[in-house]
C-alpha cells in the first residue's frame, strides 16, 4: 500500500448533493454504496466515504478530519461503532468480518466531525479544517474513490508533491466532457506528472479535457489562498480559483494524472452513481 504515514486527511462531505435529490434529501451522497471484497474476499456492500476512510487507513494515515453540513448525521452516527449492534449479529451466527474490521480501524484512528453550517463550496469546506491541519496534508471529496492496486495513485501524488516542493499536488484525468468539473492546463515535465500553469472551475468555454479530481495534497498555503478570493461558480468559494491564485503568485503546482489501470467512482449524480455501481461489481472480478 501507499505510505502516508504522518499525513493528515481532511475529507469534505458538506454538500447537499442536488443532483440525486430526493434520495440526497436525508441521506447524504456520500453514503451511497459501492461494491467491495472483504478480507474473505466476498462480496460486501459499504458507503463510499467509509471506502475512501480505509483507503487512507491502510496507506497508515491516522488523522482525519470529515467536513458535515445540516442533514449529515447519517455520517457521524456510521462512524461511530455500535459494538451492541456487533454483539448482537454475533450471537445470531452472522458474519461480522467486514464490520469488524472497520470498527477495528475506527478504533485506531483520531476522527473528528467539522461543521460546515453552510453550503459554500468546496473552497469553504476546506478552510473549516484551517485550525487542525499543518504542514502536508491531503483533501479529498467524500463522494469520489479511486480503485488503484496498492492506493498507487497516492503513492505518486506524495512522490510528486515531495519530490517537486509544490504547494499543491492535483489528481488528473482526461475525460470527454470537461464542463462538469474544473481543468487545467499545463505542461508535462514527466511521465504522467504535469506542471500546470492554469486551472479553471467549471469553464463556459473549451480550455482543455484534462480535469481536476478532487483529491489534493496541499500546503498551508491553500488556506491563505482561499481567505483572498472571493466567490467564484455558483456563488460558492472554488477550491479551483484557490489554486489558480497559488499560481498567479508564482506558486508551484503539480498534477498526477490517473492511469489507465486506475478506476474513478464518483457518486454525483444519477448516471455516475448507475456508473460507480456497475464499475464497483466488475472491480471484485479483479
Amino acid at each position: 500500500m501507499a505510505d502516508l504515514k504522518g499525513f493528515k486527511a481532511v475529507i469534505t462531505a458538506g454538500g447537499i448533493g442536488t443532483r440525486l435529490l430526493p434520495f440526497s434529501k436525508e441521506i447524504p451522497k456520500e453514503m451511497a454504496p459501492i461494491l467491495s471484497k472483504n478480507s474473505h474476499e466476498k462480496p460486501v456492500v459499504k458507503p463510499i466515504i467509509q471506502a475512501i476512510y480505509e483507503q487512507l487507513y491502510d496507506s497508515e494515515i491516522r488523522d482525519f478530519f470529515v467536513v458535515v453540513g445540516r442533514g449529515k448525521r447519517a455520517i457521524e452516527d456510521h462512524f461511530t461503532p455500535d459494538q451492541g449492534f456487533l454483539e448482537m449479529l454475533v450471537k445470531a451466527g452472522k458474519d461480522t468480518d467486514a464490520l469488524s474490521s472497520f470498527y477495528s480501524k475506527l478504533g485506531s484512528s483520531n476522527l473528528v466531525f467539522v461543521m460546515q453550517p453552510e453550503p459554500r463550496g468546496f473552497g469553504d469546506a476546506v478552510l473549516k479544517a484551517s485550525p487542525y491541519v499543518d504542514g502536508n496534508f491531503l483533501v479529498l471529496a467524500g463522494d469520489t474513490y479511486i480503485i488503484s492496486e496498492n492506493a498507487g495513485y497516492l503513492e505518486k501524488l506524495k512522490a510528486a508533491h515531495l519530490s517537486l516542493e509544490a504547494e499543491a499536488t492535483i489528481l488528473l484525468q482526461d475525460v470527454k466532457n470537461p464542463s462538469q468539473y474544473g481543468v487545467v492546463l499545463g505542461k508535462e515535465i514527466s511521465k504522467g506528472i504535469v506542471e500546470i500553469k492554469q486551472a479553471v472551475e467549471k469553464p463556459t468555454t473549451f480550455v482543455s479535457n484534462t480535469a481536476i479530481m478532487p483529491i489534493y495534497i496541499f500546503k498551508e498555503s491553500i488556506f491563505d489562498a482561499l481567505g483572498k478570493i472571493g466567490l467564484g461558480n455558483g456563488k460558492e468559494l472554488q477550491l479551483t480559483d484557490a489554486i489558480q491564485f497559488l499560481i498567479s503568485q508564482g506558486r508551484k503546482v503539480v498534477g498526477v494524472k490517473l492511469t489507465d489501470k486506475d478506476v474513478r467512482l464518483e457518486i454525483g449524480s444519477p448516471e455516475t452513481l448507475m456508473e460507480t455501481l456497475s464499475l464497483s461489481g466488475k472491480s471484485l472480478g479483479n
